[in-house]
């Protein structure tokens, strides 16, 4: 290569859905741009914004960049939540802001600009052919959380057989959009979603920031709303895991009432009024079970046929407007 042959960076949108956060947003990005080399990459950032009460101030935004060329905000009408404010922005970057790659992050410092530039660092490394996501090390939350947060994810690998390790923090190619845009899974859970669309993903280790200002506004819960989302966009697994395990119980107590009868008709073992309330409570437990069986049954078949939230064909009824708060000159 020539010593005046032009390298072109390559050109990344960092997605950053917020709710009045816009005071660590500007922050971040400014640290942002002190961390990722311009020759390397070139940065775009789409801050949704999640109905914030609050106005975002251009001002804030100004500064002497390297490598983030522009910020602009995208409001949506209402507040839908982080999972949905990245579905919406999946669609406005792959329609309005083709690029190389495409940043989730959070906006409040929990996700750190060294920890972009790894999760770069690692897209580069695999050819940019995979996802990466970022695999929590080192949580700094208290120990409550902690605690309930692995209890989710046990009864996570339960019902879907997934382990749980990651959040949105993540790094994606800008390919990859054209199947996350038609997913209507995306509309409850961005990581799950792209797990269960089977799309190649790697994770690497990374450490979770802490707050740049304010506090956080998840409680317990929505923690156990964000759970659930998670779950329900493996409906069909769970449905069927339930099933054969209501199934299997069924079975198990059928025996135990032929059990129970035989042990009255043929032996002297049984006290009086012991077989009747034995089998009673086993024959409830078939009737539950059978009920609970034959509903997921139903639940798994209606789902399959029904057609949800499409992002691509339905974001346009959740943008109010938008704006360029920074541009390079």
């Amino acid at each position: 290569m020539s010593a005046d042959t032009l390298v072109v960076p390559s050109r990344a949108v960092v997605l950053m859905p917020l709710r009045d956060d816009w005071t660590p947003a500007a922050e971040l990005i400014r640290r942002l741009d002190r961390v990722i080399s311009p020759q390397q990459w070139t940065i775009d950032v789409l801050l949704i914004d999640d109905a914030s009460m609050t106005p975002c101030v251009a001002a804030d935004f100004q500064f002497d960049s390297t490598s983030v060329r522009s910020v602009r905000t995208l409001r949506l009408r209402r507040n839908l939540g982080h999972q949905r404010a990245i579905g919406i922005g999946f669609v406005y970057v792959a329609t309005e802001m083709p690029c190389d790659a495409v940043v989730v992050m959070d906006a409040d410092g929990e996700d750190t600009p060294e920890g972009v530039a790894e999760l770069l660092r690692a897209f580069d490394g695999i050819g940019r052919e995979r996802a990466v996501f970022a695999e929590r090390i080192r949580r700094s939350e208290g120990v409550v959380f902690r605690l309930f947060y692995w209890l989710y994810r046990q009864i996570h690998w339960i019902l879907t057989g997934i382990g749980v390790r990651v959040g949105n923090f993540s790094v994606l190619p800008f390919a990859y959009l054209d199947t996350l845009i038609v997913l209507s899974e995306i509309w409850n859970h961005y990581a799950a979603a792209l797990f269960r669309s089977k799309l190649p993903f790697t994770t690497i280790p990374i450490a979770r920031g802490v707050r740049i200002s304010g506090e956080s506004r998840m409680n317990f819960g929505a923690l156990v709303a964000h759970g659930l989302s998670a779950i329900s966009v493996f409906g069909e697994i769970v449905g069927v895991r339930v099933l054969l395990v209501a199934l299997a119980g069924s079975f198990l107590a059928a025996v135990g009432i032929l059990v129970v009868v035989l042990i009255r008709l043929f032996t002297d073992y049984a006290i009086p009024g012991w077989a009747t309330y034995a089998g009673g409570i086993l024959a409830i437990i078939v009737v539950q079970l059978v009920t609970l069986a034959t509903t997921f049954t139903l639940f798994v078949l209606s789902n399959r046929a029904s057609v949800g939230f499409i992002p691509l064909r339905d974001y346009k009824l959740f943008i109010a407007r938008t704006a360029d708060v920074f541009r390079h000159e």
